[in-house]
């Protein structure tokens, strides 16, 4: 019973976190918008989602990487 109430509430716990992590991508996809920071086609903008949510719902510390690459093709 104890380990059924344990995975419940971190299957909750869990749920929470997803939850804020959206809403964290979301508004950061919609203020970089409207201040026109950087236009993103949808490819790039899916590709920043996947990071933001493994970086907002892991739980250990990032690590940054450092892109040595280009944004133009």
């Amino acid at each position: 019973m104890l380990q059924r109430q344990q995975a419940t509430a971190i299957i909750a716990a869990r749920k929470k976190i997803v939850e804020g992590a959206v809403l964290m991508v979301d508004d950061a996809l919609a203020q970089l918008s409207a201040r026109e920071i950087v236009e993103l086609d949808q490819d790039k903008k899916a590709a920043m989602v996947s990071n933001l949510l493994v970086v907002l719902c892991s739980d250990k510390a990032a690590n940054p990487i450092i892109n040595a690459g280009t944004l133009h093709n």
